[in-house]
């Protein structure tokens, strides 16, 4: 399979016979996407840094809320988080909700954790145990993971590849931090970024490796 990043939290998962698009972005976030087509699109929360699936062309199943769902013979889960302050109306909290999302391809899984911003109960973690991919915010913002709370996830999901995102690129306008301080926590030096990532299940490393993918301006 192949995936591309395009930015903040904008990935492309392409496998045999099928494209997905995560959280596509209007041009607000600093950066404007290509032209993009797929067969799905998830959405993490209602927020037009991750919502806009109007930027998305043609027909698309757009999945957008918790359940278990089957397109393509892949399978996909949404799994519900919510902020962990008290006292938040009811209203407020469903509109912060956040979904994080596990795509099972053949031999392949890969999670995205959407603008998750602290460590879910041991229960979703447990969930995901079986993640070969983890897609991690780790700038830090107002609701989503610091470097800190992103290297904490990834030591209790230990997958085999972690690709950061949802992190200040270039003269983005969004107040979040580089990426120099996940690798930090992480303990590794910087990789060379990649244009697209190409993985099997027979070319997993055994000991969990970050990938950092460059932001794709074209949709090829």
């Amino acid at each position: 399979m192949e995936i591309t990043w395009f930015g903040h939290a904008c990935f492309r998962l392409r496998d045999r016979g099928i494209c997905i698009i995560t959280d596509p972005f209007e041009s607000s976030v600093g950066r404007a996407l290509p032209r993009l087509k797929a067969d799905v699109v998830t959405v993490s929360h209602n927020h037009p840094h991750h919502n806009y699936v109007s930027a998305i062309q043609g027909e698309c199943r757009i999945i957008d809320a918790p359940g278990e769902y089957e397109v393509r013979s892949v399978f996909i889960t949404g799994i519900a988080t919510y902020p962990l302050a008290k006292d938040i109306p009811a209203m407020e909290l469903a509109q912060q909700r956040n979904v994080m999302f596990v795509f099972e391809f053949d031999g392949l899984t890969v999670c995205h954790l959407g603008d998750l911003g602290h460590i879910p109960p041991q229960e979703q973690v447990q969930m995901l145990n079986t993640v070969n991919v983890l897609l991690v915010p780790v700038g830090g913002g107002k609701s989503s993971f610091s470097a800190a709370k992103a290297a904490e996830m990834v030591s209790l999901v230990e997958p085999n590849l972690v690709i950061p995102m949802h992190y200040r690129i270039g003269d983005m306008s969004t107040e979040l931090e580089g990426i120099e301080r996940f690798l930090k926590e992480m303990g590794v030096g910087r990789p060379e970024p990649l244009e697209t990532l190409k993985l099997s299940a027979a070319n997993l490393p055994q000991e969990t490796q970050v990938v950092l993918l460059t932001p794709k301006a074209s949709a090829s």
